[in-house]
């Protein structure tokens, strides 16, 4: 879903909206904290029993960021200063939590239980100097963490259908992953709904997901990014009482009505407001070699940006977690670092007044004059 929206934008959103003569540049990455394939051992033995992993790109490259793939991504932003003397940064949108599977599995599969991302790390190899890291990038201005969900599963969805107790959901399960075993789909969705009753259960864990980021980072996030893309405006009120007051997506909202895959489509413009006064920043340039079938990621994420410039609009970038882990292929790191760096080498030659920023000093710069 992600890629197909991806492709079909045009830009020309840039239009209309907030507009400022300023260069700016904003990266927002997500997906960070969230468990994904947890090895490539359990990628194999997924293989070995048939899944169709031929266009997973998620299950394939994407785990539970190491040691390795945050010293190396720190290392590359730090290389690169902006016109004010600022490196690049990235907005880190985090999951503070993941399934707790030893719990769910005691409860019969009647329970859902959230483990803290913390926990989660302490139980695999090569992470231990993982939460150190997202401190230190914070400390540096390197790694800005923002809100992305408490888990990056859509828990009504995948509790359902592990009480079917398929051969293939048991089997994803036992290996630790919320993976259905068809496809790329790992219930990712996290506020679709089947019915506007399950938004109850979505606010409370938007609520308690919040409170949970303030625990793990010292602070309120002041921004959002809906998992997929998808949300119900409902939750806005939830997230406003929050803290929360940017929210990050595209200028496409995927409204849900009950039926996967199948959404009302709603339009936001860079910087434009909701009732409850939040703010919504959109995506409008992408470095996304991992999930994009893109021969010049680069070259095309700069078109984005010098569009966006001539339009008077900061560029905000899109560029997942995906990209950069390295744990089950390692050359997905190598060469997307090594992508980064000439993208943001040629972002300051280009543009020698351009501004890092991240997504909440944007939000305030637009709210600045409100």
């Amino acid at each position: 879903m992600k890629t197909k929206i991806i492709k079909n934008i045009k830009g020309l959103y840039n239009l209309f909206g907030w507009s400022t003569s300023r260069k700016i540049v904003v990266i927002e990455s997500d997906d960070w904290g969230s468990i994904r394939m947890p090895s490539i051992e359990v990628y194999n033995k997924f293989r070995q029993k048939g899944f169709d992993l031929t266009n997973s790109d998620y299950n394939r490259l994407d785990s539970l960021e190491c040691n390795d793939d945050l010293s190396e991504l720190l290392g590359v932003l730090d290389s690169y200063k902006d016109s004010i003397g600022n490196s690049a940064v990235i907005t880190a949108n985090m999951v503070v939590g993941n399934p707790d599977f030893r719990k769910i599995k005691e409860s019969g599969f009647t329970e859902y239980h959230v483990e803290k991302v913390e926990e989660t790390l302490s139980r695999y190899d090569h992470h231990d100097r993982v939460l150190s890291l997202w401190k230190e990038g914070y400390s540096k201005h390197l790694f800005y963490p923002q809100f992305h969900a408490r888990e990056h599963v859509n828990v009504v969805r995948w509790m359902d259908e592990l009480n079917k107790r398929t051969k293939e959901i048991l089997y994803s399960f036992e290996n630790g992953t919320t993976f259905s075993g068809k496809g790329d789909y790992s219930f990712m969705e996290v506020l679709d709904y089947n019915t506007p009753k399950d938004l109850h259960f979505m606010k409370e864990s938007l609520k308690e997901g919040l409170n949970m980021f303030e625990e793990l980072f010292g602070f309120r996030s002041k921004s959002f990014i809906p998992p997929c893309y998808a949300w119900d405006s409902n939750v806005e009120d939830t997230l406003a009482k929050g803290g929360v007051k940017y929210i990050q997506g595209l200028f496409v909202q995927c409204v849900p009505t009950g039926t996967f895959g199948e959404y009302k489509r709603k339009y936001h413009f860079m910087g434009s407001k909701n009732s409850y006064g939040q703010r919504y920043l959109v995506r409008n340039c992408f470095f996304e070699p991992s999930i994009t079938n893109n021969n010049d990621p680069v070259g095309e994420c700069l078109q984005r940006i010098q569009y966006s410039f001539r339009y008077n609009k900061p560029a905000i970038i899109s560029s997942h977690r995906i990209n950069f882990i390295g744990a089950l292929v390692k050359k997905n790191r190598e060469v997307n670092l090594i992508l980064l760096g000439k993208l943001l080498k040629e972002i300051v030659k280009r543009w020698p007044d351009v501004e890092f920023m991240t997504s909440d000093q944007l939000g305030d710069l637009m709210t600045a004059n409100d």
